[in-house]
């Protein structure tokens, strides 16, 4: 079939196509905010395998992340089967290699260099409230280890994600790719899909680049683990404390 504008091909992407609301205002409210309220870091995911159509669609939506003046400046790197196999036994071979690892450097700060009230007293209180629901006493670094390695093997979901950024980028490409990653778990979440996003992975720059062909122009972002949420999964009952609109909120009348 030959089609001449302003005609449309039926082969575009549904994203694009999207023009209206698909229900009422008060049920697409409720939609949006069940995705985003019920997305969590998922740390242990059921094999039950992703399509390669399934994780094109969510990328189909999140593209349309906002980002400062178009620059559009993600880059994904999709893993599975044997590719995502070979990436985590490259990474546990550094990680287990204590002389190894502590060569790695980041390509970026993500934590601050000096912590400080409230932030630390939140970051401890996730991770010891982890460790609990595992059973992982403190002071127990072997356990501690390898529970954190688990984030190299994707958490055992099917679909492993690398996001890279052109190193010319400055700190509000960072923005924007966050305002893109949210839009990636939303839409996966909206799939009945969970995700978990991580930065454990950015320390392995270097393992990651030889490995996937990344040029020396990007750098590793963050990686995101995506499938099926294992509801037997004792770590995935872990629910976050979040502070109240009232405690991060000023309002200028």
């Amino acid at each position: 079939m030959t089609c001449s504008p302003p005609c449309t091909s039926p082969a575009a992407p549904a994203a694009s196509r999207v023009s209206a609301a698909p229900t009422s205002l008060p049920e697409l409210r409720q939609a949006v905010d069940w995705a985003i309220v019920s997305r969590r870091s998922i740390r242990a995911f059921l094999p039950t395998p992703v399509s390669r159509e399934e994780v094109h669609s969510i990328l189909d939506v999140a593209r349309h992340a906002a980002s400062g003046m178009n620059t559009q400046p993600w880059r994904v790197h999709v893993l599975t089967g044997a590719a995502k196999e070979r990436l985590s036994t490259a990474i546990a071979a550094v990680d287990n290699d204590e002389d190894g690892a502590a060569t790695l450097t980041e390509p970026y700060h993500y934590y601050p260099l000096e912590w400080v009230s409230p932030y630390v007293n939140r970051r401890r209180k996730v991770g010891w409230d982890l460790y609990g629901l595992l059973g992982i006493a403190r002071g127990d670094k072997a356990r501690m280890h390898a529970q954190h390695g688990r984030n190299y093997r994707f958490f055992d979901a099917p679909v492993g994600l690398i996001f890279t950024v052109n190193r010319v980028m400055q700190a509000g490409s960072l923005m924007d790719y966050g305002m893109f990653l949210q839009s990636v778990m939303v839409a996966t979440r909206a799939r009945g899909l969970d995700t978990c996003p991580q930065v454990a992975f950015t320390k392995f720059h270097q393992v990651i680049a030889a490995e996937l062909g990344i040029p020396d122009t990007e750098m590793v972002v963050c990686g995101m683990s995506l499938g099926h949420a294992d509801p037997a999964g004792i770590e995935n009952t872990l629910v976050t404390e979040r502070e109240s609109v009232e405690s991060f909120t000023t309002y200028h009348p």
